[in-house]
């Protein structure tokens, strides 16, 4: 996969993320392409690894996703509140 791929990928399986995540915070957009690539390339070893299919793997990949955007939106939102 080349990189304009790649990030086109994340962003969609970020954004995705963010819409299964309910009041994920103030994440931006380069933090949800962040972690929507991140999610996708974690989602798609295990996917190869597990021998799954190419929607698992894609269900799999914004899972993941969407455990991140919990996981920084928590870390937004603590922010916000402190200033």
């Amino acid at each position: 996969m080349d990189v304009f791929t790649a990030l086109v990928v994340g962003l969609v399986v970020g954004f995705l993320g963010r819409l299964v995540v309910r009041g994920h915070g103030r994440i931006g957009l380069l933090l949800t392409l962040l972690i929507g690539v991140v999610g996708a390339a974690v989602g798609q070893r295990i996917g190869d690894q597990a021998d799954f299919n190419g929607v698992a793997t894609f269900a799999l990949e914004v899972l993941i996703a969407a455990v991140l955007v919990a996981i920084f939106g928590s870390f937004s939102r603590g922010r916000r509140r402190r200033l």
